[in-house]
């Protein structure tokens, strides 16, 4: 094939090819591979306990604990009250006379390890205080590693099946390296969605007051944690949706109707739900963030371009890699002997970089020129 022949460069193109999947597994089933072997394999690790909250004793100010030297703050082992909180007292041992006084109780958090690690939540992922426990924060791997972790065996189901149906489109599309950024990409742009209102909700409240209340913020606890692979999913139903609009997909397995529905069916319930701070508001904000970068990421492709350099110089499945590939076949060795292909390169490139129309008139007539040379 011609390099004027592919369909990047036919006239009328409005699509990149469809790239083939790889051999073996492709970024689809290695993704809910690594969702189901974390899940089962954190349900086989003992939990334990992590304290994220605590409330003073009555008639103990924050200021004056702020007075007390921290290194003297002693927290109980906690006492577990119920499948997922255990309760347990912090005091203060006065180093003089060694008399312990009581601080407060502090709330824990029970669950697995691999979940305590890394779910997201503002007071991990970015910042959080506590009078009694003190700071957290920068914990910047949370962005990522929420994406594999899932509540419950519904959760982890719901979502592996869609991604199951839905993201060979996308990585055909895309190309393998290209789609895990996307994917990636839009789990962070949940994760930032649900800490934009939180951190609004938060800020209000500071400045006017614990009354403040605006409709579409997150006004729950700073320590709750997200979890789960929603986000990214989401982002890949909006791209299948602008990919496939017309394609006609069973709600439930049951009631028919055009994905370009269903996608934007499902972002009008996820806007209501935050809105009005339906059950599971948070998550809601999750897949709106990861709805609206797939929506973007997929009309602008471009932008994936070289996020993941550091597993190769280039996507492997991509179209520039698959014409340097044909390059290097017609003129019988590495791209770099024939004295033109750096020129080619560089112009294969720029399509993919800026697109077919960002091409000079001399820039098309030396493919064709190559292209010619190729037969």
């Amino acid at each position: 094939m011609g390099i004027h022949d592919r369909p990047y460069y036919r006239a009328g193109s409005g699509q990149p090819p469809r790239h083939p999947l790889p051999h073996g597994w492709s970024a689809t089933v290695w993704i809910i591979a690594l969702c189901v072997a974390v899940f089962v394999v954190d349900g086989f690790l003992p939990k334990g306990v992590e304290p994220v909250g605590s409330r003073l004793a009555d008639g103990l100010t924050a200021a004056e604990l702020r007075s007390l030297d921290p290194s003297n703050v002693r927290l109980q082992v906690p006492q577990q009250v119920s499948r997922d909180v255990a309760i347990g007292q912090a005091g203060y041992v006065d180093p003089a006379s060694g008399s312990a006084t009581l601080l407060g109780e502090v709330e824990y958090r029970v669950n697995h390890p691999l979940q305590r690690w890394g779910y997201f939540s503002t007071a991990r992922a970015v910042y959080g205080t506590d009078p009694i426990l003190g700071s957290t924060g920068y914990e910047v791997w949370r962005f990522i590693t929420f994406q594999f972790l899932h509540a419950n065996q519904t959760h982890l189901l719901f979502n592996m099946l869609t991604l199951w149906f839905f993201g060979p489109m996308v990585e055909r599309f895309l190309g393998t390296k290209r789609y895990v950024a996307f994917y990636l990409l839009c789990g962070v742009a949940g994760a930032l969605c649900y800490l934009l209102l939180n951190g609004l909700a938060i800020g209000g409240q500071a400045a006017f007051g614990e009354s403040f209340r605006l409709p579409g913020l997150l006004f729950n606890d700073p320590t709750t944690p997200l979890v789960g692979a929603s986000a990214g999913v989401f982002g890949v139903i909006m791209a299948c949706a602008y990919l496939a609009p017309n394609a006609e997909v069973a709600l439930f397995f049951v009631i028919p109707m055009r994905l370009g529905t269903l996608a934007y069916g499902l972002l009008g319930f996820a806007l209501l739900a935050v809105i009005f701070g339906w059950s599971n508001a948070g998550g809601e904000a999750a897949h709106i963030g990861g709805a609206l970068a797939g929506w973007w990421l997929i009309r602008n492709p471009a932008h994936l371009h070289g996020l993941l350099d550091f597993v190769g110089q280039y996507d492997p499945t991509s179209r520039v890699a698959r014409a340097r590939a044909g390059m290097r076949r017609s003129v019988g060795g590495p791209v770099g002997r024939d004295p033109g292909a750096a020129e080619v390169n560089r112009i294969l490139d720029k399509i993919t970089a800026q697109g077919l129309h960002s091409l000079s008139e001399d820039e098309k007539r030396t493919l064709r020129e190559a292209s010619r040379r190729s037969r």
